[in-house]
């Protein structure tokens, strides 16, 4: 096995003992060398200047010299020689730990091999994703699984003509893979780029696969076979919230239709083969380990667990109770659907990874084991720390009893499903931050969590996420080696999770050694919103795992929200399998073909356009979606600042005069000029009659119109409050009248595309329920996430409002417009009356309309209504049409 170029010749065994780097020996040191020359190499090169000083000392003549010209110079030799010696060491020595790393990463892939179901297995279940997604083709693909050796000793996937065609109705195509991923990953790249098809989540427009011929006349391969490698190893898929995000709120309907899709959609046809899949919904080994083993009761898990929407926040230690209790029907129903999904997975080669013990416990457990060394943690975003919710409780690392429930905590999971993966994610400090800074007691946190797993099994790998890293400045240099040390070197894998934005292995020394996975990030909490940066996706890991010393292990997508931005996703499937950086200039127009079915001018041109603006975000900024509508101002309007006169309507507002004197206000994110997107909808509306038939081209249009109508209505609310501060009754009223009449006409828009509506997500979320009460629960749940999120009091709103923001259908209607409209019915009576805006008056309404809307019971549609190009070109006439005259 192949890591950076790194020949894994053999295992390196680990001891459980051993908390640091081992030492090296025979073939083990040989593979460091590279490494290490090209550290000296820099040494020398850094040192140039003294060898060449010293080398004209020694050639000149001792009279040639001042008195202390030569133990000065010889002092500056030893010092230097000195110097070269330690930096040599230190090279060796980063690139030992390095090493080490990848290695035991290599020997639990060896593991894997060993462990996975026969190839059988796989090439059936192969074969069902194949029924599943074009099942007029059935008979023309044949699959096998081949060994590594095929590949070199590496992951990888082989196609080729089929020997055995003849006629119609033989297999055409033979596509061979180390694993059923691989295998899928091969029929998704010969689909793509020899049919020109393309394969998205449905609610994205789902597949194009009109542009595969029929079966028979597939495209034959003009070589004997192609051969495509993975570059490294692994290949991630999923976020710790992702699951409570948009997978599917309660764990899946009552056949885990979506869940199952999630699945099919990452093992490989699209998603290129991603290879570990993040499983987080494993509750139910949860409360039966805590019941049966460590004498916690219902009701105390009843305080212990989120409700449905809120549940992966609860596994991380964040909040309690929320949107609980879940009734044993949810627990047991989950444990059926997870034990069909982690089925799926291993059978065709996925690597699921399940949760570990963190450390979090039932307040419960204070009473239960009063000797025991328990510490409250901090507020996180309750209202005046409401203890109901807040500050859970945390087992010190150094209690017996925290090794004893992790050992538990996994041998129950491997009595629920059989086996395992050997892989297990924890993540204790996501967004708590440590009670104490002291590096001994982090180490000790760190060394239990891994001895819990590690006595539960011995070939456990702890997989972490590294968003703390780049969100609490309490993870400084030491703090961060304290965790990644507290594991022997390789039993350990962080998620640079933000590494599209915000690059941890940059400036972290490639995390101190420890093995890392590339991550792309790019949502948050869910919210719609175009945004990208492809070309820091098309290169990022390249560069990655090319830099000298790399730890880099795998590259993954780690969105919270999924079902939204395709071509981003896109993208970055193929980064798995990418030696080399990509060309966006060239695979975008490509892109385009296969997305649509039809090479189209007008629209290769928008999204060139597109390429440069709304994929090309280069500020470092969150991209949380605070547009206006959708993320309303909670301010007094005299403290926003108005924009400067003549402001360019449709272009970039002054970052100097968008923004608000009030703290609590995020600024509407833009990092564009408005007036190139506008006219990349009007491409992409010229190009919709070659294309209207398109159920792609309906998302991309539908979701590109309200991108430009959301920006504009960020502007109308700017001016309207401009308006009111310059004591403009009439343009105020006008004004706020547009923007309410823009929300609702957007809403709309949104009806006419599936991907687009509310209906849908209230639905899921009411499908496992068993009675009317757990109906009314899960709904609320789904509401709440979507709106208030956490608790909120008459006056005060919670501190995570909208943060799970949703431009859907049936939200605009009932409720983002009726809340704009209290806030402007208020504008209205402080201008006319001269009084200052009663913002406490506002709260109250606002809240409580927000309150009605989450225990609101009202049906919607589940189905799309309308025509998208005849709307999207309606809503671009009235509101975005730039006049002739107009220079922009």
């Amino acid at each position: 096995m192949k890591i950076n170029g790194l020949s894994l010749s053999r295992a390196l065994p680990l001891s459980s003992g051993h908390r640091r780097p081992l030492p090296l020996s025979g073939s083990h040191w040989n593979f460091s060398k590279p490494i290490a020359i090209a550290g000296f190499l820099d040494v020398i090169h850094h040192h140039a200047d003294f060898l060449y000083k010293f080398s004209f000392l020694l050639s000149t003549s001792t009279s040639d010299l001042s008195f202390f010209s030569v133990p000065l110079l010889m002092a500056s030799f030893f010092s230097s020689t000195f110097l070269i010696f330690v930096t040599i060491f230190a090279a060796f020595s980063t690139s030992r730990s390095s090493t080490i790393g990848v290695e035991y990463i290599s020997r639990l892939l060896e593991i894997q091999d060993r462990e996975r179901v026969p190839a059988y297995v796989q090439v059936a279940a192969a074969r069902g994703v194949l029924r599943r997604l074009l099942p007029s083709h059935l008979s023309s693909f044949d699959f096998q699984i081949v060994s590594k050796d095929k590949c070199g000793g590496e992951s990888c996937f082989v196609i080729r003509n089929h020997r055995a065609f003849r006629k119609p109705g033989d297999p055409e195509i033979l596509i061979a893979g180390v694993t059923g991923v691989e295998v899928l990953a091969g029929l998704h790249w010969y689909l793509k780029h020899w049919c020109g098809a393309h394969i998205s989540w449905d609610k994205t427009g789902g597949s194009q696969l009109f542009s595969v011929p029929k079966a028979g006349l597939l495209p034959r391969i003009q070589t004997d076979e192609v051969v495509i490698r993975r570059p490294i190893p692994l290949n991630y898929y999923q976020n710790a919230v992702t699951s409570s995000c948009k997978t599917l709120l309660p764990g899946g309907t009552g056949k885990g239709y979506q869940y199952a899709s999630s699945i099919y959609w990452a093992g490989g046809y699209l998603a290129k083969s991603i290879s570990v899949y993040l499983v987080q919904s494993i509750d139910r080994s949860h409360s039966t380990l805590y019941l049966q083993n460590f004498n916690i009761s219902n009701s105390d898990l009843d305080d212990f667990f989120g409700g449905p929407a809120f549940l992966a926040w609860s596994r991380m230690g964040n909040l309690h109770k929320w949107g609980g209790p879940l009734p044993q029907s949810w627990f047991d129903q989950q444990l059926i659907l997870q034990k069909k999904v982690i089925g799926r997975m291993f059978e065709l080669g996925m690597t699921p990874v399940l949760p570990a013990f963190s450390g979090n416990i039932p307040a419960a457990f204070k009473q239960i084991y009063p000797s025991a060394k328990i510490t409250r943690l901090g507020n996180w975003f309750t209202v005046h720390s409401d203890p109901r919710w807040c500050c859970t409780y945390l087992l010190d690392a150094m209690d017996p009893l925290f090794v004893e429930i992790g050992k538990a905590f996994i041998e129950q999971q491997q009595k629920e499903y059989g086996r395992t993966s050997h892989v297990y994610n924890c993540d204790t400090f996501d967004e708590n931050t440590p009670p104490v800074d002291e590096v001994e007691y982090i180490s000790s946190l760190g060394s239990a969590i891994f001895g819990g797993m590690q006595a539960g099994d011995s070939n456990a790998v702890w997989l972490m996420q590294g968003w703390m890293f780049s969100y609490d400045p309490f993870w400084r240099p030491p703090q961060m080696k304290a965790l990644l040390h507290s594991v022997p070197l390789g039993r350990l894998v962080v998620l640079d999770l933000y590494a599209e934005v915000k690059p941890i292995w940059i400036s972290s020394e490639q995390f101190y050694g420890t093995p890392y996975i590339w991550c792309m990030l790019h949502n948050f909490a869910g919210n719609v919103e175009m945004y990208g940066i492809l070309d820091s996706i098309a290169s990022g890991p390249i560069e990655a795992r090319s830099s000298p010393y790399s730890t880099m292990v795998g590259v993954g997508m780690s969105m919270e929200g999924i079902e939204q931005n395709p071509v981003v996703y896109d993208l970055m499937s193929e980064m798995a399998f990418q030696h080399n950086k990509v060309d966006v200039k060239k695979w975008l127009p490509q892109y385009s073909v296969r997305r649509y079915g039809h090479l189209v001018p007008s629209i290769q041109d928008a999204w060139d356009v597109l390429y440069h603006t709304i994929y090309n975000c280069t500020d470092g900024a969150n991209d949380k979606n605070r547009d206006v509508i959708v993320a309303f101002p909670d301010v007094d309007p005299s403290s926003i600042l108005v924009l400067p006169e003549g402001s360019d309507q449709h272009g970039i507002l002054d970052s100097s005069m968008d923004g608000l004197q009030d703290a609590t206000f995020d600024r509407p994110h833009l990092w564009y000029p408005t007036s190139k997107v506008i006219s990349a909808l009007k491409l992409f509306i010229v190009g919709g009659d070659q294309l209207s038939g398109s159920n792609t081209y309906r998302y991309d249009l539908v979701d590109l119109t309200r991108q430009a109508l959301a920006k504009y209505s960020n502007e109308l609310f700017f001016r309207t409050v401009k308006a009111y501060q310059l004591y403009d009754a009439q343009t105020m009223a006008s004004l706020s009248q547009e923007f309410l009449e823009l929300v609702n006409d957007i809403d709309t828009l949104l009806a006419c595309h599936e991907g687009f509506l509310l209906g849908p997500w209230l639905q899921s979320a009411k499908q496992l329920a068993q009675s009317e009460e757990e109906e009314k629960q899960y709904e609320w749940n789904a509401r709440t996430q979507i709106t208030m999120w956490f608790d909120n009091t008459e006056e005060e709103a919670s501190l995570l409002r909208d943060y799970g923001n949703k431009y859907w259908s049936g939200l605009l209607g009932d409720y983002y417009g009726p809340r704009a409209a209290i806030y402007f019915k208020f504008l209205k009576e402080s201008s006319e009356n001269g009084y200052r805006f009663p913002l406490s008056n506002w709260r109250r309404e606002w809240i409580k309309l927000t309150n009605d809307w989450q225990s609101s019971r009202k049906i919607y549609p589940v189905e799309s209504n309308g025509d998208a190009l005849h709307t999207s070109h309606w809503l671009y006439n009235k509101y975005l049409q730039i006049p002739e005259s107009s220079d922009q």
